[in-house]
């Protein structure tokens, strides 16, 4: 441990090389450590320089880069972890970062959006309605498409270019509630529900108006939301499942056909948590991670 009797932990919050100065949202997160007697610092994940040995707990924040380059990634959360706390923990930050784990999720009885997974190499046929095609290793909807069984041309490619990329390529279907309803997202901190906000729809394959942030997410419209107590039940079920001792975590939901909520993904390894909807450093979702942190490091 590196802090000193009397001082105040010291708090690595980590982003990648686009954010040095972290996002506006996450940002939020800074004063609300202080006020919960941490000391943060921001450093960026892949930056040789950085002594993480000096840190009593380096928490993962914007690495939003990290999905092209997964295995250094990976290789970077095994080494932090063998010489201070990494939150979300290393296993949790593996199993999490590839979604064949919505196959463990639907085996265990958890409802998702239907999906077809297709290996490298593999042979495939598109559906005959509109479907969505991604990455299953991927972050922030790059690489992700909306596409329907007239743009064979298009869906083709994108499956070979994710492929070329060594990832496997998801199919889902496209589910009309998004244009509707659109995405519920629930953050969960230190094992509880704080709060939920709703996600605007993806947009079309060859739509120039795809905006991503710092080329690396999706600009979304964010609102709040509150959450049903059957969305809460359905996110609590698909983490129950996940490895052990997370800290923070997301899961995206969306309504099928006859309006139930069905899982989309979970988000445990760099997920925003739009602190920006529930702002406050103490009573809010800020002060909620902040004060977890805090009660993790007494522990």
């Amino acid at each position: 441990m590196s802090c000193v009797s009397g001082s105040e932990p010291l708090i690595a919050i980590v982003t990648c090389d686009a954010f040095k100065d972290l996002d506006p949202d996450d940002q939020l997160l800074l004063p609300a450590l202080w006020a919960h007697g941490l000391s943060p610092r921001i450093v960026v994940w892949d930056d040789p320089a950085v002594q993480w040995d000096l840190f009593d707990l380096v928490l993962i924040r914007s690495t939003w880069d990290y999905s092209p380059q997964r295995e250094a990634f990976l290789e970077w959360a095994h080494a932090v972890s063998t010489k201070t706390q990494l939150l979300n923990p290393k296993n949790v930050v593996q199993w999490s970062s590839d979604k064949h784990y919505l196959l463990e999720l639907a085996a265990a009885g958890v409802p998702i959006v239907p999906t077809e997974f297709i290996e490298v190499g593999h042979a495939f046929e598109l559906p005959h309605h509109q479907f969505v095609v991604k990455p299953a290793i991927s972050a922030g909807s790059r690489d992700t498409y909306r596409l329907s069984a007239n743009r064979t041309d298009e869906a083709n490619t994108a499956i070979h270019k994710i492929h070329a990329s060594g990832r496997s390529v998801m199919i889902q279907p496209y589910l009309q509630s998004v244009d509707t309803t659109a995405e519920t997202a629930l953050i969960f901190i230190a094992g509880k529900f704080s709060h939920a906000i709703r996600k605007g729809p993806l947009l079309e394959l060859d739509n120039a108006a795809q905006e991503f942030h710092g080329g690396l997410f999706l600009k979304e419209a964010i609102t709040p939301r509150v959450a049903t107590p059957r969305q809460i039940e359905v996110a609590e079920h698909a983490l129950s499942l996940a490895p052990p001792d997370w800290l923070y975590a997301r899961v995206d939901l969306i309504n099928d056909n006859e309006g139930n909520p069905v899982v989309l993904e979970l988000e445990m390894v760099e997920p925003s948590l739009f602190f920006a909807v529930d702002p406050d450093q103490i009573t809010g979702a800020p002060g909620r991670l902040a004060k977890a942190v805090a009660e993790y490091l007494e522990t």
